[in-house]
């Protein structure tokens, strides 16, 4: 499979981890490579404010990364949604992980050196990736603190980690919430996610007549082919938009 061009008619809705940056060791590590900022910018000039950044990190931690590109945005897998007016939109906060939970992962994490625990508003993650044989025993405290038929809160598996989140947060409900309002009413949405969690935005993009594009399927889990497809689009967006050249000899 291969990526479409990207016309004037799309909405972009893009993952961060794994999609427009490199999985690092930790959360923190994460190196954002020069120039991704302005080529959000761009597209979202080019696509008249149709680019979002739906992910499962804080809208907080995306401003940090992605300064100065300030996006409309989705953060904690949908529990938190920044609108292009800036307006955030937040589940309530009687709607995050009990404190109870967080200290039995952190202490946890003391014992198992190597694991790490992720804070978020509302939500927690717990990351294996530099232990992964402690992957069964992370998978074994999780699912002793939050059972499968729990009524508000629910395990997201992802790459060498999990996270606890609530149960009425998805990237699905995300993307059809943004889809309702312009900039991203009636146009053609296009997602694009790595990880399980990314697949209800896909879902979502398909139901709205677009397209969900997996990482690993159309860019050979490579981020840079993904940031290299967007600056194609950029460029392809530019083209269109610049006015008719003039030919040697013309009129001025």
């Amino acid at each position: 499979m291969t990526p479409p061009d990207l016309d004037r008619t799309n909405a972009l809705f893009l993952d961060l981890d794994g999609t427009l940056l490199e999985i690092a060791e930790t959360p923190e590590s994460v190196v954002v490579p020069p120039g991704l900022p302005q080529l959000l910018d761009g597209l979202r000039a080019e696509l008249g404010g149709a680019v979002a950044i739906v992910t499962g990190r804080s809208i907080g931690v995306v401003d940090d990364l992605l300064n100065p590109f300030v996006a409309t945005a989705a953060g904690e897998h949908g529990a938190s949604l920044r609108w292009q007016d800036g307006k955030v939109e937040e589940m309530p906060k009687g709607l995050a992980v009990p404190e109870a939970w967080r200290e039995a992962l952190v202490a946890a994490a003391d014992r198992w050196p190597g694991v790490l625990v992720e804070h978020k508003p509302h939500g927690v993650a717990i990351h294996y990736r530099l232990v992964p044989e402690r992957g069964n025993d992370v998978w074994r405290l999780v699912r002793a603190l939050v059972p499968q038929d729990h009524p508000w809160f629910r395990l997201l598996p992802a790459r060498e980690a999990v996270e606890i989140g609530p149960r009425a947060a998805s990237k699905g409900h995300a993307v059809e919430q943004l889809m309702q309002r312009q900039p991203f009413q009636g146009r053609r949405p296009i997602f694009v996610g790595d990880d399980f969690t990314d697949e209800a935005g896909m879902e979502a993009a398909r139901q709205f007549g677009g397209q969900g594009l997996r990482v690993a399927e159309v860019f050979d889990g490579q981020p840079a082919a993904v940031r290299a497809w967007l600056k194609r689009g950029l460029e392809l967006l530019s083209s269109r938009n610049a006015p008719p050249a003039v030919s040697a000899g013309a009129a001025p």
